[in-house]
């Protein structure tokens, strides 16, 4: 099964390039599910028909998914959000006003990301398609489940003893309930189901593809999104240019729009260098419904294969003549932008505002790390035996 998820700032189009290349490979015979984890829901207008929280047919091996994200947040937070309603109201938080805190920002895109899982586990598509939120929403979500593996793993079997034998005097101390073992079981439930979304989304069959359109500020945001997609192991196979200005040397607006657009796109090919650049020309009319949509995308991928797999591993451990190597895609960056940080068997790479926690393969942990550069688009962490 193949998953492909689009994204981009917001407006640049990604909704309708979802919805063309599930459309494209739908007639092509693939049964195909295309959804959203975007709260905005632009497919059903994308395609003209009213959809809904289940699977909708809308074409032959076509469907579409809009999902309900507060069911969601319901069934895999309810019961942490349950626990966190009561401790607010022992301090004398008011109760509207805990319902709103116990709501995290981004939750429900995140949540949303469960239905992925779930739909990818029933076996009954060839493509997956999700429509994703704008680029910075994306990376908070995609980051989520190694953000919390690192609490899952150290501290929280320690709180969970802790808690359960000492239960009844914390509770009397600090004046509010601690957590049941039914609030820590829904933890690791929750921790555990968004693992599986990340092993699907960083697997063999899926990538990401950025969408842009050719100006200055959106290319900036692109680059970045590529090199932190990169970071937290998510290949990217692709970009589309967006609302591209088709040539006419008789309209001087035009012309100028398409001088303008031509200097962006060329840093647009030498900024993602070696992957896949497809262009969508802007058009006199949007694109409405599976035939339209499908029609645009057969022109943007003008005979290329959308679905190919990507072939550029994020995550290689090579042996060399001076030791392991563990190296990390990290296009469009350089050395001293990146911060590394050795914790016993982590290691914290920071570019940026993100930062990535990768627990080190048996092989490394017990070595010691000799040195680091950034080479050919990779950050290279060289590992040696510890020094007798």
């Amino acid at each position: 099964m193949r998953v492909l998820l689009f994204t981009g700032k917001g407006g640049v189009g990604k909704s309708t390039m979802a919805a063309g290349t599930a459309a494209l490979a739908a007639r092509d015979g693939r049964r195909t599910l295309v959804l959203s984890t975007d709260a905005a829901h632009s497919l059903g207008d994308a395609y003209g028909v009213e959809v809904g929280a289940s699977p909708c047919q809308v074409a032959p091996g076509l469907f579409v998914q809009q999902v309900d994200a507060q069911q969601r947040f319901q069934e895999s937070w309810g019961e942490l959000q349950r626990y966190l309603l009561t401790l607010l109201d022992a301090v004398g938080v008011d109760p509207v006003a805990a319902e709103e805190l116990t709501v995290l920002p981004g939750a429900e895109e995140v949540l949303a990301l469960l239905e992925l899982r779930r739909q990818a586990r029933s076996g009954d598509w060839d493509l997956i398609v999700v429509d994703c939120a704008p680029t910075a929403e994306t990376l908070r979500l995609l980051a989520l489940p190694e953000a919390l593996s690192w609490y899952m793993r150290r501290v929280l079997p320690v709180e969970r003893r802790v808690v359960k034998t000492l239960r009844p005097v914390l509770s009397r101390a600090a004046g509010v309930p601690m957590p049941q073992d039914s609030v820590f079981d829904a933890l690791e439930r929750l921790h555990s189901e968004l693992g599986e979304v990340r092993a699907l989304l960083s697997g063999p069959g899926a990538s990401v593809r950025l969408v842009l359109t050719p100006e200055r500020v959106v290319l900036a945001e692109a680059r970045r999104s590529w090199t932190t997609l990169s970071l937290y192991g998510y290949t990217v196979d692709g970009v589309v240019a967006n609302r591209v200005f088709p040539s006419d040397g008789s309209d001087p607006w035009r012309s100028g729009w398409v001088q303008a657009q031509g200097a962006v796109l060329a840093e647009v090919s030498e900024s993602f260098s070696g992957l896949p650049l497809w262009r969508s020309v802007y058009r006199t009319e949007e694109p409405i419904g599976v035939e339209a949509l499908a029609a645009l995308a057969g022109q943007v991928y003008a005979g290329s294969d959308p679905l190919a797999l990507p072939v550029r591993q994020p995550f290689t451990v090579t042996e060399s003549g001076r030791g392991r190597v563990l190296s990390l895609l990290l296009p469009l960056t350089t050395r001293a932008e990146v911060e590394l940080v050795r914790h016993a068997d982590d290691l914290v790479v920071t570019v940026g505002s993100y930062r990535r926690v990768i627990t080190l393969p048996a092989a490394l942990a017990r070595l010691r790390v000799a040195g680091a550069r950034v080479e050919n688009e990779q950050l290279q962490v060289r590992f040696v035996e510890e020094a007798s």
